[in-house]
């Protein structure tokens, strides 16, 4: 009796190792099914500053994932948020458990380009393909380039060399720079700088208010006295609302022309300038407004969905996604080598809502369209209008 007892305890714990063995089994073939699914690393900042700014590229994406049902080549997407909060040393950090915890397959994001600085030498390091979604500082298709990063939104010499020849032929010889004194305004002003004198022009003065001021009395007085045809600026956020609306109110507007980049008057601004901004040109690579098919059905689709205009970050995120579906539909789901994925990154090209995009194999910089707006006053508000279009801008790397 005793011996069958003994028995039928053995046959138990041989039938509960073999219910384990399925179980580890399972758990392997769970583990494994982790390949069916594409993982994007989204590192945005969610607090601070740029919160708005990580918001809306994040809208961005997920309108156009949504618009693939969240699934290429049979795999569902993912995304990890992670918040940079505009830190480099966090975001380095989030970096690090996007890709050594999460193990995902694509990072892009961030908005930052101190933030991108930080995490390049990981990226680099670890073979992760990095999809720059808005970060505009040259040395990142410079001397920071690296094989594994691409970048689809812009850098800084696109935004300032692109208006150069046109402030000489539109608006006269000598011009006054104004612009934020941090790197990224440093940047564009000397991009515009170079192409407004190799068409001849002169720059009769230099001004760097610091970022966030609020009073820019000073620096407008000196403009309105001086010697120039018109004053190309940049700001953005709320320093473009405040010197826009400064401009005016000192007496500036309608007699000393003002023009800049972009941000002088994007879509995030406008509404608090009231009409202040009205005559400004300025250049930049999308606007709600440009009037192309694939820009309205943009539009259209994201107003539905989140009842507010797109504005050009949101555009940045839905370009991102669908470069990152493009890429893993030629690569016909395999996900297996980071070397094949940044090289079908590198080869996507299509027809967005900013225009014709594709990527220079030298840089990993995006070729694109750049836009001469004109905002205008239209039923008491403000609107910008495409007044002439740069083709095919190719940052030169160097």
């Amino acid at each position: 009796m005793i011996m069958k007892f003994k028995l039928l305890i053995s046959l138990l714990l041989i039938f509960s190792m073999f219910v384990m063995t399925a179980c580890v089994s399972d758990t392997e073939t769970a583990a494994e099914s982790d390949g069916e699914t594409l993982k994007i690393g989204a590192l945005l900042p969610a607090s601070g500053v740029y919160a708005s700014l990580g918001k809306n590229l994040a809208n961005g994406m997920e309108l156009y994932f949504e618009s693939v049902n969240w699934e290429v080549e049979g795999k569902k997407i993912e995304i990890v948020y992670e918040d940079t909060e505009v830190d480099p040393q966090v975001a380095l950090r989030k970096a690090r458990k996007l890709m050594d915890q999460d193990k995902v397959n694509i990072l892009t994001g961030p908005v930052s380009t101190a933030v991108a600085y930080a995490i390049r030498d990981e990226v680099e390091s670890k073979k992760v393909p990095l999809l720059v979604s808005h970060a505009g500082g040259n040395d990142l298709t410079r001397s920071k380039r690296s094989d594994y990063i691409w970048r689809s939104s812009f850098s800084s010499w696109q935004i300032g060399h692109s208006l150069g020849q046109w402030a000489y032929d539109n608006v006269g010889d000598k011009l006054y720079i104004a612009a934020a004194d941090y790197a990224f305004g440093h940047e564009v002003a000397d991009a515009f700088k170079e192409a407004y004198e190799s068409a001849g022009g002169t720059i009769v003065e230099e001004v760097f208010p610091p970022l966030g001021n609020n009073d820019y009395a000073s620096y407008l007085t000196k403009m309105n006295s001086a010697d120039a045809d018109g004053v190309y600026a940049f700001f953005a956020g709320s320093d473009a609302v405040r010197f826009v609306q400064q401009y005016e109110q000192y007496g500036l507007k309608g007699k000393v022309p003002l023009i800049g980049s972009g941000w002088l008057v994007s879509e995030d601004v406008r509404g608090s300038q009231g009409t202040s901004g009205e005559g400004i040109n300025a250049s930049i690579f999308w606007d709600y407004n440009l009037d192309t098919p694939e820009n309205q059905e943009f539009v259209k689709a994201y107003e539905a969905k989140y009842n507010e205009r797109p504005s050009l970050e949101s555009l940045e995120g839905y370009d991102a996604a669908r470069i990152i579906v493009e890429a893993v539909k030629s690569l016909k789901g395999d996900l297996s080598s980071s070397d094949n994925i940044v090289k079908a990154i590198s080869e996507v090209s299509f027809t967005s809502p900013r225009g014709p995009i594709q990527f220079d194999q030298e840089t990993h910089h995006i070729i694109q369209n750049m836009y001469i707006i004109e905002t205008e006053v239209k039923d008491g508000k403000t609107e910008n209008k495409v007044i002439e279009t740069i083709e095919n801008v190719q940052d030169p790397g160097k």
